[in-house]
């Protein structure tokens, strides 16, 4: 469930994004330092909190995909380097990421964020990671001229691979967990760029705005579910739940 509402988020993070720079004419740039800002709040409360909290968790998700489809998007457009050079530049600023959060803490398994040191490097590295997915999932369809669906069908079978490594092999989870996550960001890319991209450019042309709903309050639905059966498995036996 974890890594379904992942790529949901991550539909949702290119919808919402290009709902606010581009239905709302902001631009890029504006739309970035607004995305940037919830960010910078929502991480800020998520760090500060002792306990987890399920909705606050996947909001900063859903922050960071927002901020990472905008600033991908001028990155790689307002100021021209391309979904080639754009990819190049993110994915070498995600591997600079892990490489300082390892030097730093030893270690960048997600089950060994116990300090807030490590929790911030964890959502820094995963706010590269979202930026990278979405000028992945836009070189993919543009520039190789895949299309949304094809472009969706490689990340998806990429991902596909990736779970076939986890269950029938030893390779390291850490490793696969980090493929995975990156993966998800352009998967969800050329899915909502499928949603609300007119139909002259292969799109369905869905509402940016009520796509982005509609995969909010799914979301938030999957959120409780599995919040739900969560606290009803850890009622001890002959308790009511």
């Amino acid at each position: 469930m974890f890594w379904v509402i992942k790529v949901v988020a991550t539909t949702l993070g290119e919808t919402g994004g290009d709902a606010v720079s581009m239905s709302m004419n902001l631009g890029y740039a504006v739309a970035s330092i607004i995305f940037v800002g919830i960010f910078v709040v929502a991480v800020a409360a998520q760090v500060s909190r002792k306990t987890f909290h399920p909705l606050l968790y996947w909001a900063v998700i859903v922050a960071t995909t927002t901020a990472g489809t905008t600033m991908a998007d001028f990155a790689d457009r307002s100021l021209g380097v391309g979904y080639t050079g754009g990819s190049s530049i993110l994915f070498l600023l995600l591997m600079a990421s892990l490489g300082v959060w390892y030097w730093a803490a030893g270690s960048v398994s997600v089950e060994r964020i116990v300090t807030r040191k490590s929790e911030i490097f964890y959502w820094a590295t995963i706010l590269f990671s979202q930026t990278l997915g979405t000028a992945l999932g836009d070189w993919m369809a543009d520039t190789n001229g895949f299309g949304y669906e094809r472009g969706a069908l490689v990340f998806g079978t990429g991902l596909v691979l990736i779970a076939a490594a986890y269950f029938f092999t030893k390779m390291s989870r850490t490793l696969l967990f980090w493929c995975a996550f990156i993966l998800t960001r352009p998967l969800g890319a050329t899915l909502g760029d499928l949603l609300d991209k007119p139909t002259t450019l292969g799109g369905f042309a869905v509402d940016r705005f009520l796509a982005s709903a509609i995969l909010a309050v799914f979301i938030v639905a999957c959120i409780l579910l599995t919040s739900r059966r969560s606290e009803q498995s850890s009622v001890p036996p002959g308790a009511s739940a």
